[in-house]
């Protein structure tokens, strides 16, 4: 799990939490907001266009809807900064100019 470094992600309960878990956590740099970037753009775009106002689901079913959502915004979301391509279409389209 990648976080920035607010205090709630560093609380005494919060990490023990992770920790019986077995999550792996990550934080950005102090102080450069930068490192976060991605991820928040990420999970924006997942609310915004997975979320739609749904009502709570369980577990299992959220689940499943990131996961298709994952999957979906790898392989088939086409974004302009990638040359209308998805980012797996893009990653396979650079090797093979590479090659």
């Amino acid at each position: 799990m990648h976080s920035d470094q607010g205090w709630h992600y560093q609380h005494n309960k919060w990490l023990k939490t992770i920790k019986e878990n077995k999550i792996f956590q990550s934080m950005s740099r102090k102080g450069n907001c930068i490192d976060n970037s991605p991820v928040e753009n990420f999970f924006g775009l997942l609310k915004q266009e997975m979320y739609h106002g749904e009502e709570l689901c369980s577990f299992e079913d959220l689940k499943k809807m990131i996961e298709a959502y994952i999957e979906y915004y790898n392989t088939k979301r086409i974004k302009q900064k990638l040359a209308g391509m998805s980012p797996v279409q893009y990653r396979i389209h650079t090797s093979q100019l590479a090659a």
